[in-house]
């Protein structure tokens, strides 16, 4: 059969610059691989490899290719981490997978065209193949480096190119993480490497986002992108007619005919459902808000709204309350947050104190304690604040313990005591910023604030939840709100 897949993507990006002195060392190179590259693969890395007018860095400082699975972008990525440290020197790339097995299978692949290339075979001078640690050394003393994405996953390196395999799933945490490994390179550039993400079920696909935001905006001179995709604004706006139209896939399938056959993508549409196809097959996007706020548990516009001037007369929050602290995982920082009722028959929540330590902790609680009608004082269990229970109750402050399920049972009652409007707050910077980067895990079939996916400090809003729900649940609160 004739070749159907499009080898042009249907949106280019290509930053001005010239073709790099040694693309035809590249080409070469490839050849001797046994590598045959689409067209559409080899266009793209001649792009990615092209130096400014001048000759002094990358045209693209960013790389980004989206389309849909199994159309070949690892082809892509295997050559250019290749080339980079057998043939340009780059002293350590990084591959970067948000999964484990991802990273591994990126690993053999590589390793696998070195064990097919005797040639290349004698360049390396060492393979690394425990987990979690793969590593393939040139004995020019150049690295490949293969890691799993997590908040810590990076720090510690310094190299270029990194490239962000499957960037669909690419949490700004961990952007923040391995992005810095470029920053002192002389040279730096990053990859983007995924297809079409759906806010619908890409919790963190908001980066990959932003990058083709850029894209499509053209206000970024030092950015490749190339798209595979049908043309349509969502996936729920894409006609029967070309999902079923092989001319409309090709646009978006560029191995079509190759790699993948139309029997199979027939089949394939027969199995998924209509939007899942879209998006899979089709690459037709359905972009998160590029502020992130899909992410927030809590919408920040709706925690906004409820924001009180601390001076207004209404905003006094009355006896009795609740207070209740946590504390960071490092132990750097706690807070104490209070709760209770207010005149107007609305709850409250305040962050009374947050600062640096623990050693503090248990004095203010008891000062607390002293000056105001405190009903309960409350901590998470399992949690890193009930390590000042011992050091509280020394100071006549008792405690009580919030087991994980009570805990559960907080956070769904936080969340719906927000989004219903029933409580307010008197704002502040530390406990927004909780809020905006807050992440959540699961729980059985409910949920609990997570430290290890959230962005920032979120101890004011742990202790918050633990205090209002508390307050609004009791028989002090039910007296006090109306």
């Amino acid at each position: 059969m004739s070749e159907l897949g499009s080898q042009t993507a249907r949106i280019a990006v290509v930053p001005e610059g010239v073709n790099h002195p040694q693309w035809p060392d590249v080409v070469d190179f490839v050849k001797r691989l046994g590598v045959t590259l689409d067209p559409w693969q080899l266009e793209v890395l001649r792009v990615s490899l092209m130096r400014t007018l001048d000759g002094e860095r990358w045209a693209a400082f960013a790389v980004a290719v989206c389309a849909p699975r199994q159309n070949g972008k690892n082809g892509i990525t295997e050559i250019r981490e290749l080339i980079g440290a057998a043939l340009l020197g780059e002293q350590l790339v990084v591959h970067t997978a948000h999964l484990a097995d991802t990273s591994k299978e990126a690993f053999r692949r590589l390793e696998d065209l070195i064990e097919d290339n005797p040639w290349l075979k004698g360049q390396v001078k060492h393979i690394w193949r425990t987990n979690g640690h793969e590593q393939i050394e040139f004995r020019n003393g150049c690295r490949i480096r293969f890691r799993t994405r997590t908040r810590g996953g990076g720090r510690g390196l310094s190299g270029s190119p990194v490239i962000f395999d499957e960037a669909m799933f690419l949490p700004e945490v961990s952007m923040g993480s391995i992005l810095p490994v470029i920053s002192a390179q002389p040279d730096p550039q990053v990859w983007y490497m995924g297809s079409a993400v759906d806010q619908t079920i890409h919790e963190d696909g908001v980066s990959f986002a932003r990058v083709r935001a850029r894209a499509l905006a053209g206000e970024d001179e030092r950015l490749a992108y190339f798209e595979w995709s049908m043309d349509a604004e969502t996936p729920d706006l894409v006609d029967d007619s070309m999902l079923d139209d092989l001319m409309h896939l090709a646009v978006a399938n560029p191995a079509l005919g190759r790699r993948i056959m139309p029997d199979y993508i027939r089949a394939e549409r027969r199995e998924l459902d209509r939007r899942t196809f879209a998006v899979e097959r089709c690459g037709v996007w359905d972009a998160p808000p590029l502020d992130g706020s899909n992410h927030q548990v809590i919408p920040i516009q709706v925690w906004d709204s409820l924001a009180d001037d601390p001076a207004a007369e209404g905003a006094r929050l009355m006896d009795p309350v609740v207070l209740a602290f946590d504390v960071t995982p490092d132990r750097s920082r706690s807070a104490i947050v209070a709760a209770g009722g207010r005149a107007d028959g609305l709850a409250q929540m305040e962050v009374v104190d947050h600062r640096a330590g623990t050693a503090w902790v248990a004095a203010r609680l008891a000062e607390l304690s002293e000056r105001h009608e405190v009903v309960r004082v409350l901590c998470g269990g399992s949690s890193p604040a009930e390590s000042l229970v011992k050091d509280c109750w020394d100071h006549g402050v008792t405690v009580e313990v919030v087991d994980t399920s009570d805990h559960a049972i907080a956070c769904s009652k936080f969340a719906a005591l927000i989004d219903d409007r029933e409580v307010r707050h008197l704002g502040g910077e530390d406990l927004r910023a909780a809020v905006k980067g807050a992440g959540k895990r699961p729980l059985n079939d409910a949920w609990l604030w997570s430290r290890k996916n959230s962005t920032v400090n979120i101890a004011p809003l742990v202790a918050g939840t633990l205090a209002t729900w508390w307050f609004v649940s009791s028989e002090v609160g039910e007296m006090a709100v109306f």
